[in-house]
């Protein structure tokens, strides 16, 4: 079960990717909650279908609903167990497969009830990311309520899959979760390597890029305080955006920094036309807000940039960021956002553009950490694992 609809791309690079390998193997029923105007998309929702039937995946698509807020989710997650618990004694499903601690509880009754195995695919701190992102307030009611639900699921977990090794540890050793006994794996949001590849020739000019979305714990602002240091060294320095909405705020941040619109671009792709945005970019950008969530990010943007053979500057604080720009020299980690800060990150950057072998090493890098192929076999070794003792 995923909250993230499959029609969206994150849907179909970080759930579909892995499911369509696995069902070769594997009877797999997938729930899934649909944006309305995702829904609209006839010829899209139309070959999802398709794509997803081809390889024997059962799918059962609820409509999200975004308001009355509280209530709108309380009416999707009740919806949501109904129709699992009836998937899993049905069809005596062994395995359940939480992907967020909120589908975590809206399996946990068709777990009991089938007595399957759990694995709760934590994603994030998930409490505390909403916390980051202005939506409760620490310590509040619903704070501990959900706080409270995220032990419980946690507890009741077979196995735990983290996005890092930072997560694994605080996940361990911070009694707010409770110390969950069951064993933990970490597996990375990987990208399909065969897809983002290098660009066969030098990108054309100087492009400083960035993909995804912005708002909550995604700093836009200093993504765009960054490419206005680029362009004070580099004049040429024009930056790529590659988003589906919220353009009208980018244009604002962009005209708040006195960047003039021919010096940047920003439009909207579907998930097979990002590799070829990527590799028009000599460097990207991906900066966090600084928090205690950081540590159990991993962005997926960072394998596809690297699979590209494009180095990264990042916040610090994310996830295994850190080891993985530094230990490989595959970018850069800016740790103050002052005047001497910025400066000191943009000529990091640039002179490790002037490495010949620094494309390489970025995509041998991703191939390490972030290949697809090896983030499938993982979840194929847990689900045996998990099958076999319900066998």
């Amino acid at each position: 079960m995923s909250y993230d609809g499959m029609l969206e791309p994150l849907g179909q690079g970080q759930v579909i990717a892995y499911l369509e390998r696995l069902a070769d193997e594997f009877r797999i029923h997938l729930i899934s909650f649909e944006k309305p105007v995702d829904l609209a998309r006839g010829p899209s929702l139309r070959a999802l279908e398709a794509r997803l039937a081809a390889v024997g995946i059962v799918w059962h698509r609820r409509r999200y609903h975004k308001r009355p807020r509280f209530v709108s989710t309380i009416w999707d997650m009740a919806c949501a167990t109904l129709v699992a618990v009836a998937i899993a004694r049905r069809e005596r499903i062994a395995v359940l497969h939480a992907r967020s601690v909120l589908s975590a509880a809206m399996l946990y009754p068709a777990r009991l009830l089938a007595r399957a195995r759990f694995i709760v695919d934590i994603r994030g701190f998930w409490v505390d990311e909403r916390v980051d992102g202005h939506q409760i307030k620490a310590g509040g009611v619903i704070y501990r309520l959900l706080k409270h639900m995220e032990n419980a699921m946690l507890g009741a977990a077979d196995r735990i899959v983290a996005l890092t090794e930072a997560s694994a540890r605080v996940l361990r050793d911070d009694p707010r979760f409770g110390r969950p006994a069951a064993p933990i794996a970490v597996i990375p949001t990987c990208a399909d390597l065969n897809a983002f590849t290098p660009a066969v020739q030098p990108p054309h000019g100087f492009v400083v890029g960035y993909v995804g979305q912005i708002g909550g714990w995604y700093r836009f602002d200093r993504m765009v305080e960054l490419f206005a240091e680029f362009r004070r060294v580099r004049p040429d320095a024009t930056m790529l955006v590659i988003n589906r909405k919220n353009h009208d705020e980018m244009h604002r941040i962009f005209a708040s920094y006195g960047i003039p619109p021919d010096a940047y671009a920003v439009r909207g792709a579907e998930l097979a036309e990002v590799p070829a945005e990527v590799r028009r970019m000599t460097v990207a950008l991906s900066i966090n807000a600084v928090n205690f969530a950081n540590a159990a990010r991993a962005p997926t943007k960072l394998a596809e940039y690297l699979g590209c053979g494009v180095p990264c500057i990042s916040s610090e604080g994310v996830g295994d960021v850190e080891a993985i720009l530094e230990g490989e020299r595959v970018g850069v980690v800016i740790r103050d956002f002052s005047e001497k800060g910025k400066h000191a990150a943009v000529a990091q950057m640039l002179a490790l553009l002037d490495d010949p072998g620094l494309p390489d090493r970025c995509v041998a890098a991703a191939r390490r950490r972030f290949a697809l192929i090896d983030g499938v076999a993982s979840y194929r070794r847990l689900y045996h694992e998990l099958s076999g003792e319900v066998a």
